[in-house]
């Protein structure tokens, strides 16, 4: 397998500057992608992002509005909201060398299709070799250089340990896998139970209820996953219960940060939450599979305004009562 010795990020956002952080920090030569030739150029004469501004980007990382040049790296990292990774891949995928490794850095299941991001990319890039990258970590942390883990998942498995030498540092330690659906499962689910945890203390269910609420949502996660072929060791990972426990609980989670201003009856917060556009796919996915998931229902249901938050409590409390597991 080859050595990496370049990496391209596409989407220059706070995720997407933290990771090109990450890649000059692993010796790689980085070049981040923005989607605007203004946006490039005020990036690369400042040296910071505004989404991202307590952080500067390092030096050696070049900047560019122009995405041929970033499709000459060896590897890909495209690290735009997954909503709009279809529209990223399918713009690169002419300019990139076959075999080229393109590496998911969303969480989440697209809208319409039900696909995850590595079917999503092997449908807009047919000759590139898509990859995952998940775990419990926020663009600052990563950005400033603080310990994360967090789990690469390809198909084969010498490429996902050459992508995790080419990414890994002193203080970034991506493991390797070749269960790229129990990586991406994890890191869609956890979003959507991140909200319900947020509701939880918006509404000041108390924290038993938060830890019944979580360790419950996990047990969906769990579900969900060997139903799709996930692997049970994937789950209890990183990219599983390990996310699962970052976003329910740190407030730098904007899918917490949704559950909570629902929870108080406030208008929702700026800002994405991924959440919020998986929680109805989440759901049809697990009614394909014939899995029930009470709590990502639930959340859907408020989402949509279907039901009451009071409404979906007591329809959970009141459910028949039932064995572990």
């Amino acid at each position: 397998m080859p050595s990496f010795k370049s990496v391209a990020v596409i989407g220059a956002g706070a995720w997407g500057t933290a990771l090109a952080g990450v890649a000059a920090r692993a010796g790689r030569d980085v070049v981040l992608y923005a989607r605007t030739a203004e946006h490039a150029a005020a990036i690369a004469a400042t040296r910071a992002n505004p989404k991202l501004s307590s952080v500067k980007l390092d030096a050696s990382v070049r900047v560019t509005g122009d995405l041929a040049v970033a499709a000459a790296a060896d590897m890909m990292l495209i690290a735009t909201p997954a909503q709009h990774l279809r529209e990223a891949v399918a713009a690169l995928a002419p300019h990139l060398a076959r075999a080229t490794p393109v590496i998911a850095c969303a969480k989440g299941i697209e809208r319409g299709t039900q696909k995850f991001m590595t079917e999503v990319i092997a449908e807009a890039a047919p000759d590139a070799l898509p990859a995952i990258l998940s775990g419990p970590s926020f663009a600052e942390d990563v950005a400033r250089g603080l310990p994360t883990a967090v789990t690469l998942a390809a198909q084969n498995e010498a490429l996902a340990r050459s992508l995790v030498q080419a990414l890994g540092s002193a203080t970034f330690r991506p493991y390797h896998t070749t269960d790229i659906r129990g990586v991406e499962i994890g890191g869609a689910a956890k979003n959507v139970l991140a909200i319900a945890a947020g509701i939880v203390a918006g509404r000041k269910f108390g924290a038993s209820a938060q830890a019944a609420l979580t360790t419950r949502g996990f047990s969906e996660l769990v579900r969900l996953g060997r139903a799709c072929g996930a692997r049970s060791e994937t789950m209890a990972g990183l990219s599983g219960l390990g996310d699962l426990i970052l976003t329910c609980a740190s407030p730098q989670s904007r899918n917490l940060a949704l559950g909570i201003a629902l929870g108080r009856g406030e208008r929702r917060p700026a800002g994405l939450a991924e959440g919020e556009f998986t929680a109805p796919v989440l759901i049809e996915l697990a009614a394909s599979q014939h899995v029930d998931m009470p709590v990502s229902s639930a959340v859907a249901a408020i989402l949509r305004g279907a039901v009451t938050i009071d409404e979906a409590a007591e329809s959970l409390l009141t459910r028949p009562f039932k064995a572990e597991g």
